[in-house]
């Protein structure tokens, strides 16, 4: 009988067996905390919150952008096209010269 035991290594504690090794006890100690699942919790939400806020915040920026392309921007050209069109106007004047001033009417 004695050369049964000699060969059986010992495996761990009791202890281990039943619940793991340390490093297990203590991750299930720490994430069964009311602490961790608490700020678990609030993690979780505030991913949500934020996804939430992404989401219509890049909504709301497609809306600014898309009116500002369909009523501003022609808006603006045009405007421009108009400057341009004074100050051609301008220089064509200052070449050709400015017509006199009309004399004002004596009756």
């Amino acid at each position: 009988m004695a050369s049964k035991s000699i060969g059986k290594k010992r495996t761990g504690s009791s202890n281990d067996n039943n619940n793991g090794g340390i490093l297990s006890r203590f991750t299930t100690t720490v994430s069964n905390s009311p602490i961790y699942q608490k700020t678990q919790q609030t993690a979780s939400n505030a991913a949500n919150s934020t996804k939430k806020l992404l989401k219509s915040t890049g909504k709301a920026a497609w809306i600014v952008g898309t009116t500002f392309l369909v009523l501003a921007l022609p808006l603006i050209i045009e405007l421009e096209r108009d400057a341009q069109l004074d100050a051609l106007e301008l220089q064509q004047a200052s070449l050709l010269g400015t017509p006199p001033p009309a004399a004002p009417k004596s009756y």
